[in-house]
């Protein structure tokens, strides 16, 4: 039966997402490759999870050397993965699904091989040539930092052809467009409503803080690069309704709030501060962490909304903590060297956590209840492990894990065909990680995600509601409340490996009964003296407060 879609036009604050690879997810065709059929067909799973909206990493025509994130047409899917009809069909089965989707827009560059770029260094006199950054020297903008450091020593690259220097913030083969030209910004939003008219539900903007460049400055956050963005969101709002904004944006709280503007810029934004942070304060057993950057976050307008996630297609960054910490993480989450890339770590959510269930189900608890929105990244939902054997980003993007047969159920190729190699050890491989096993397993990962997902739904006060950290003696103990209108949830998380105890200062929430929102079990009743509440390790509750 058809799913209908809310119509509520802030849907994002209560959803859930579904983050993932065409290409990784389910090939249709025996070449080695998802494409959109393949995905279409696996749209009951993510729709079993609860999830509310997918979201798409970038599926177009592109020489696929930054994972699709170099794109060289904006307005077509790459052949690997279908065609237009096949997205167009693979959208209209989302929808009768009660899903969403979003998909990458990439606004701050372009491949090397967009015939924009190929016709800007064919002559300086190119119709195209100021549709990117030029220079006859490589000075200008020497504040702006080098985000690759692993692999780009300059921001700027000389091109042979034209005889003159280009401009790009990451690889050099991605030259930056030039936002101070009208016709790009122009073609950018045409390209929005190229998809937006085809039903798209909304953009995850890419690399947002890098739009515009200025001498004497960062070339990051410039009043220039908000008025592109403003101006973007305003030609939105004027031809669509219900559509989302959401910016990557890897910067310190307050510079991220700047991208919601006076809600006319983005709907959500990335946090990414908070994401390393919970590995912190995980590995410490000290709450510290995650609420010095909670307490760091400024108040966000009423429409718009945070976006959490444990873990994505790139590495785990650490650029947005201490070097102190940077060196903490990498030797408690990346002992092996190769699991380090620029200035993170290249692992998903299992194997960070050594494959403790009782770790993985914590931090899970923590993404969906903690003030935002959640993202779930693929095969997180099974417990999949990664292989930092490949290069790059490669690690964490191996294909999905549907059964114990033939290349996991992912393909009907040879295995030398995949688009990368499945993980195939004893702990994380698909033999005994797959979807297929847990399925019928009550007690899987997979049924206690939907599970989790469900309890989530059930409330609007984890999407919309108010949030008040507690601070008992014992940090070990992350507690805090979430409120909207006369409903409150108290959440208690152990953040140790041992069993601990905390008193909690309640007493201003009166005589109320917590309720667990898992088993419906009843706790001691609330009084005026601090609640003691004792904790197995990585335990944690979801407690309703109810007035009995």
């Amino acid at each position: 039966m058809p799913m209908v879609r809310s119509d509520d036009p802030l849907w994002y604050k209560d959803a859930v997402f579904y983050q993932l690879h065409v290409k990784s997810f389910c090939d249709s065709n025996g070449d080695g490759i998802g494409d959109f059929p393949g995905l279409t067909s696996t749209l009951d799973h993510i729709a079993s999870l609860g999830i509310d909206c997918v979201w798409l990493q970038p599926m177009y025509p592109s020489p696929l050397k930054d994972g699709g994130y170099d794109i060289s047409d904006y307005t077509s899917i790459h052949p690997r993965y279908g065609t237009l009809r096949d997205f167009d069909c693979f959208l209209d089965a989302a929808h009768a699904r009660g899903l969403r989707v979003i998909i990458e827009l990439v606004l701050n560059h372009t491949s090397d091989e967009h015939p924009w770029f190929v016709d800007a260094r064919r002559s300086r006199d190119s119709p195209h040539r100021d549709w990117y950054v030029w220079s006859d020297t490589d000075d200008k903008y020497r504040d702006a930092r080098i985000i690759f450091l692993d692999t780009e020593r300059s921001n700027w690259t000389w091109d042979p052809i034209s005889r003159a220097y280009y401009w790009h913030r990451f690889f050099s083969h991605q030259p930056d467009l030039n936002y101070d030209h009208p016709a790009v910004r122009e073609e950018i939003w045409k390209v929005m409503a190229f998809w937006l008219d085809r039903g798209v539900d909304g953009f995850r903007v890419d690399a947002v803080p890098y739009l515009v460049e200025r001498d004497g400055t960062s070339c990051e956050n410039l009043p220039e690069t908000h008025a592109v963005m403003k101006d973007l969101r305003a030609r939105l709002d004027a031809h669509y309704t219900g559509k989302v904004l959401l910016a990557e944006a890897n910067m310190w709280p307050e510079d991220i709030r700047s991208y919601f503007g006076d809600e006319d810029e983005f709907h959500m934004a990335l946090h990414f501060p908070i994401m390393p942070r919970l590995f912190l304060a995980l590995r410490r057993e000290d709450r510290t962490p995650l609420l010095d950057i909670l307490a760091r976050t400024p108040s966000i307008p009423a429409s718009c909304q945070w976006a959490l996630f444990l873990r994505n297609h790139d590495e785990l960054t650490l650029e947005m903590v201490t070097d102190a910490d940077r060196q903490y993480m990498w030797d408690e989450y990346a002992t092996d060297p190769r699991a380090r890339l620029n200035l993170g770590i290249r692992r998903r959510l299992a194997p960070l956590l050594n494959g403790d269930r009782r770790q993985i189900e914590l931090m899970t608890s923590l993404l969906m209840s903690l003030p935002g929105s959640p993202i779930v990244y693929y095969g997180d939902e099974i417990g999949m492990g990664d292989n930092v054997a490949l290069d790059d980003r490669n690690s964490v993007r191996t294909p999905m894990q549907w059964t114990d047969g033939l290349n996991a159920g992912f393909s009907s190729a040879d295995p030398e065909r995949l688009c990368l190699p499945l993980v195939s050890d004893a702990q994380y491989g698909y033999t005994a990680v797959n979807v297929t096993a847990q399925q019928h397993d009550p007690a899987s990962l997979l049924n206690w995600t939907r599970r989790l997902i469900d309890v989530r739904h059930s409330t609007p006060v984890f999407g919309r509601g108010a949030t008040t950290f507690l601070t008992p003696g014992n940090h070990a103990v992350l507690a805090f409340t979430r409120t909207l209108d006369q409903q409150t949830i108290l959440v208690v998380c152990n953040l140790a490996g041992t069993a601990q105890t905390a008193a909690l200062e309640l007493g201003h929430l009166g005589d109320a009964v917590p309720v667990g929102m898992f088993d419906g079990r009843s706790w001691p009743r609330l009084t005026p003296d601090p609640y003691l509440v004792t904790l197995g390790p990585y335990e944690f509750a979801w407690l309703h407060l109810k007035r009995l």
